[in-house]
């Protein structure tokens, strides 16, 4: 038996930690009172042990004497980056908490896991929006309270004392959680933290092997007799995708980010690893505003999108409505199989759309920020309807095109959203059109009836000629990078423009690829996308 916790005792722990939870990964499964699809929380947390493993194999072979520190700082950034569903989140951040005590502490005996197990939970709570009690969080609390309490410097009768006290708190969360009662289970994360505890305790007893934990679990009842709640207890019924990304994002967005995800759902967790990397976790009823928001603080990456609803009957009949003016656009969206809204519409024109799709699954692309409300709006109104319904939150229509462009109806449709929903994020989007008013905009004061070019929505070119302000605008957009250029023309446009702006782009910008349409959309004297 150990005297000291060490970095050797740190990776038997995660390898054992890992063949436990794969040999329990389908009874926690189970435990889950919601039927997700590749959503499961046993599921999950041996993907998140997985990737922690694998960062302290990388780390072991950088150094092979890697202080303990360091080592459990490796292994907690590991599972953080790995992370799936809200419980793998979760434990990333107790091993987070146990890895920042460690990092300062000059021996780790009993007395110093006790405080890492308090660190530990204070991070967990700290990491979910509204925390309850009855689930993960609860264990983990049982867990540092009864390592503290066993007043001893022993490592492993400490090791020992947390995790039976783990089992305890386990056993009473479905009197915490009526929906575990009423489903006769425990909490699904709890009893994965309950495991690695008891493979903490063989790791500091330098035992090998699994260990099985200290009180039985509750047999789960057929899972038809909870179909009606949410797969993880905390989470609100009513929203329909678990979206969980990282990001890069500075600390003041995330919090702006935290403000907005808390209005768009639930089972809420944004957590970082204290180097401008982020895991977000929501549960939400639209995919598109979600990651719009990341896409605001930050660059969003590694998107997953799960369906946290029972798949429909004819849920692989799918559609598509697009916002769309102009007799190019609209024929443009139509040959892609969408129905065509005219700009501007009204909710009820919306939901007319919707169902001339004649489609279970619809997706709809709103091109503007103005329409994105009805068309959430309209989506909600739809899946009340028992037509299901996401929003991919583009700006314009070179957005759409290319959001189009990557749909694949052999996907599920969950992933088909998100693959759009990342093809229109990386499509940059620039607009002509003329003035209204006298303004002063960041690019400088202009008057009624100028040229405006405009890049994601904000002014970067002031002028009066059309072929000139298109040319700088698209030397703007192109000084950013890209491969690919979308031109849409407007109804106005003359007939040498197309002309003028090939031989523009192909002169200054000889290796872009170059496609141009007649959209003959009002308004806008040009639309252009560039990924």
């Amino acid at each position: 038996m150990l005297e000291t916790l060490d970095a050797a005792a740190v990776h038997r722990w995660c390898d054992g930690g890992l063949e436990a939870l794969r040999a329990h990964q389908r009874e926690i499964d189970d435990l889950n009172v919601y039927p997700v699809p590749d959503g499961d929380t046993g599921t999950n947390l041996v993907l998140t042990l997985t990737a922690a493993q694998e960062a302290i194999e990388s780390a072991l072979h950088e150094e092979p004497r890697t202080p303990l520190g360091r080592l459990m700082g490796r292994m907690a950034r590991g599972a953080l980056l790995g992370a799936r569903g809200n419980s793998g989140v979760i434990v990333s951040q107790i091993l987070r908490g146990m890895a920042d005590s460690f990092a300062t502490a000059v021996a780790v005996r009993g007395g110093e896991l006790a405080r890492a197990l308090r660190q530990a939970t204070d991070a967990a709570y700290a990491a979910v929006a509204r925390p309850m009690e009855g689930t993960v969080l609860s264990v983990v609390a049982a867990a540092a309270e009864g390592a503290g309490r066993i007043r001893s410097d022993n490592l492993v009768t400490v090791a020992r004392a947390a995790a039976r006290a783990a089992a305890e708190a386990l056993d009473r969360t479905p009197q915490q959680l009526p929906v575990l009662a009423r489903a006769g289970v425990v909490d699904a994360g709890g009893r994965g933290l309950c495991v690695l505890l008891d493979a903490l305790v063989a790791a500091v007893e330098e035992s090998t092997g699994a260990t099985e934990a200290p009180t039985a679990v509750r047999p789960p009842v057929p899972i038809t007799a909870a179909a009606d709640h949410e797969h993880e207890p905390g989470d609100c019924a009513g929203f329909g995708y678990e979206v969980q990304y990282l990001l890069d994002a500075e600390a003041d967005a995330v919090e702006r980010l935290r403000v907005v995800l808390a209005g768009l759902g639930d089972s809420l967790v944004v957590v970082g690893t204290g180097d401008g990397t982020w895991n977000v976790h929501v549960h939400v009823t639209e995919i598109g505003p979600a990651i719009e928001a990341g896409i605001e603080a930050g660059r969003p990456y590694k998107i997953k999108v799960t369906l946290l609803e029972e798949k429909r009957p004819g849920a692989d009949s799918r559609g598509a409505v697009v916002v769309a003016a102009g007799d190019g656009l609209t024929a443009l969206f139509e040959a892609e199989g969408a129905v065509v809204v005219d700009r501007n519409p009204s909710t009820a024109q919306m939901l007319a759309a919707i169902r001339a799709c004649g489609a279970s699954a619809v997706v709809l692309l709103p091109n503007d920020a103005n329409t994105q409300a009805v068309a959430v709006s309209a989506a909600r109104e739809a899946e009340a309807a028992g037509v299901h319904v996401s929003v991919v939150p583009t700006r314009s229509p070179v957005q759409a095109l290319a959001a189009l462009a990557v749909r694949d109806d052999s996907r599920p449709f969950a992933d088909d959203v998100i693959a759009m929903a990342e093809a229109a994020g990386a499509c940059r989007y620039g607009e002509v059109c003329t003035a209204q008013r006298d303004a002063l905009t960041v690019a400088g004061p202009c008057r009624a009836d100028d040229l405006l070019g405009l890049v994601d929505g904000e002014v970067h070119v002031i002028g009066t000629d059309l072929a000139d302000v298109s040319h700088r605008l698209l030397d703007r957009m192109l000084g950013g990078g890209g491969e690919l250029v979308t031109l849409v023309l407007g109804a106005d446009a003359s007939a040498d423009l197309e002309e003028d702006l090939r031989g523009h782009v192909h002169r200054t910008w000889p290796f872009i690829e170059l496609q141009c349409y007649a959209g003959g959309q009002p308004r806008y004297h040009l639309l252009a996308g560039v990924e």
